[in-house]
């Protein structure tokens, strides 16, 4: 079995979310993507963030009839800190024999020493670092050297081996679209249309 988690806030999750999803479901040839919602990130602590509940059902109803995708509750069951070394430890213990990898952005990727105990992050799975193919704003793109690179430098020997995957340029975030509810601008396109409607019913980032 081949199997990838894509962690995050998702707050809200849109379609920049799903076509990586997509591209890397394709490219790794995965069995299952798993949508993997934290409960509070470490390194965003102290910004606001809807409710879990309204996370995990936006991310249920992006993802419905949608047989490549998954959703595993497992950071917000265990609340507090979502710490991804926990999480990749769980899924070891869970399927010791699947190849497992962990998506990653490329924003994220470059924080890494950051995240506790980053070498058993890069061992417990292969980490796959999602670089926006076409550049642009001045940013160059990873390279597939500069990933294995850095991922040999943070875990030595252990460390599983890692890719860059290209994903196409969906300039897209949820941060824009939490500015756009706010501002009552429409989002129809940055979301799917049943994760608009939800957070129209809800009134979400009012």
């Amino acid at each position: 079995m081949r199997v990838a988690l894509l962690g995050g806030t998702f707050d809200p999750p849109h379609v920049g979310h799903l076509i990586a999803a997509s591209d890397a479901h394709d490219v790794l040839a995965l069995d299952r993507l798993v949508f993997v919602p934290a409960a509070q990130q470490p390194l965003k602590r102290n910004l606001p963030v809807a409710a879990a509940s309204h996370r995990l059902r936006m991310l249920q109803l992006m993802i419905q009839g949608d047989a490549r995708f998954s959703l595993d509750e497992i950071e917000i069951q265990r609340t507090g800190l979502s710490f991804t070394v926990d999480t990749l430890e769980e899924y070891a213990r869970r399927l010791p024999e699947a190849v497992r990898y962990f998506l990653i952005g490329a924003d994220a990727f470059a924080m890494l020493d950051q995240w506790r105990d980053a070498p058993r992050v890069v061992a417990l799975a292969h980490l796959v670092v999602l670089t926006r193919s076409g550049g642009g704003g001045g940013r160059r793109d990873l390279s597939a050297d500069e990933v294995s690179e850095r991922v040999r430098a943070i875990g030595g020997n252990e460390a599983a081996v890692p890719q860059a995957l290209p994903a196409r340029r969906i300039d897209v975030s949820s941060t824009e679209i939490r500015r756009r509810v706010a501002a009552r601008r429409p989002i129809r396109g940055f979301v799917t249309d049943a994760v608009a409607q939800y957070i129209d019913t809800n009134e979400l980032y009012r």
